[in-house]
């Protein structure tokens, strides 16, 4: 299963009395246009993208399969990297649709069973996107592709390539284009009869809206999101290879793309915060509009706590399963996790008491 210790959603409001079951919990907070804005400009966006570099990526792969070679080979690593990026900013919004559906766990299942992905390529099996879509999470997404195009050292050559592989890889890529796709649709039209996503956050507050019955309880989930994910780095994505110092339990650890799958997710706090989506090109009004206004030290000083956290996490020598045995590189992961820590302390106390108060 996908290595998460993501919070439950009362654990970031310790600033209130405490988790309960009283609606009225954050109702102080009223501002409809940063709940839209967040819906429009951040998840939908950034989900959107997600979709479109889906579509790329299964044309890289479909052009791989039709004729290897290290130049096509390297085009769909580069297509699998930038795909990872609106999907690890996207974990700072890791609610609603991406939860509930199972799509988190279809795409970004790790760290990956070999034995049993060798065995899928043992098999006789017709290696559909059908096929692959009915495997266990452990057997496809992002990082069964990754094993594929990289190998266990990273070096694989296109040369190694078999005819199985090619179509396992294909077949990834489609269902990926697939659970994009649907993920994107959840919040904009709905999928299978559900209601639009959007509507039901950006109507929090109204009558009837028993998922966000005020405002604050959408504002509520948005500091959830940005809590949970730098818990999740911190203490998951980092800590968990890191104690162990064990290279298998790294993410993204044959495309060495680990420290950036890491900095995206703080990038996707920051996103969260301000209402914006760099990679997607949209800015809107964020919670950094409502905290400036009342707290302007505090946005401040949140915004260079996350500059801090991405900078310490760009200055852990790469590659990062390299890193976890690595002696001399221990202090700069070490204060990586405290710079994200510092983060996360700040979103559960002083951000969310300025927010709902």
């Amino acid at each position: 299963m996908r290595k998460s210790i993501f919070l439950p959603l009362c654990a970031v409001t310790l600033a209130l009395s405490a988790c309960s079951d009283d609606d009225s919990a954050g109702a102080a907070f009223d501002d409809r246009e940063i709940i839209t804005d967040y819906a429009d400009r951040v998840v939908i966006p950034t989900y959107q993208l997600l979709a479109q570099r889906a579509q790329a990526l299964d044309a890289a792969i479909a052009a791989l399969a039709a004729t290897p070679s290290q130049a096509s080979l390297t085009a769909a690593r580069q297509a699998w990297v930038a795909t990872r990026v609106p999907w690890e900013q996207s974990e700072a919004h890791l609610f609603g649709p991406v939860s509930a559906s199972g799509y988190d766990p279809a795409m970004d299942s790790w760290p990956v069973n070999r034995t049993d992905l060798d065995a899928v390529l043992a098999s006789g099996n017709a290696l559909t996107q059908a096929y692959v879509s009915a495997l266990p999470e452990e057997q496809k997404g992002f990082h069964t592709l990754e094993y594929l195009l990289w190998g266990e050292s990273s070096d694989k050559p296109a040369a190694a390539l078999t005819a199985r592989e090619l179509a396992y890889a294909r077949a990834l890529a489609a269902e990926l284009v697939t659970v994009t796709g649907e993920l994107a649709t959840s919040w904009t039209a709905g999928v299978r009869g559900a209601t639009p996503y959007r509507t039901v956050f950006v109507d929090a507050g109204l009558a009837g809206n028993t998922a966000y019955p005020s405002q604050g309880a959408a504002a509520q989930e948005i500091l959830g999101g940005m809590s949970g994910i730098c818990d999740e780095v911190a203490n998951g994505k980092i800590a968990d290879p890191y104690d162990a110092h064990d290279p298998q339990k790294v993410e993204s650890q044959f495309s060495y793309n680990s420290l950036s799958d890491f900095a995206d997710n703080l990038r996707g706090v920051l996103n969260a915060y301000t209402g914006d989506a760099q990679a997607a090109g949209t800015t809107g009004r964020g919670l950094a509009d409502f905290v400036a206004a009342r707290a302007p030290e505090l946005d401040a000083r949140l915004r260079a706590e996350l500059q801090a956290a991405i900078d310490a996490i760009g200055a852990i020598p790469a590659p990062f399963r390299t890193a976890i045995t690595t002696p001399s590189s221990y202090p700069a992961i070490e204060a990586a996790q405290a710079a994200i820590r510092e983060v996360q302390e700040t979103i559960d106390g002083e951000l969310t008491r300025v927010v709902l108060q």
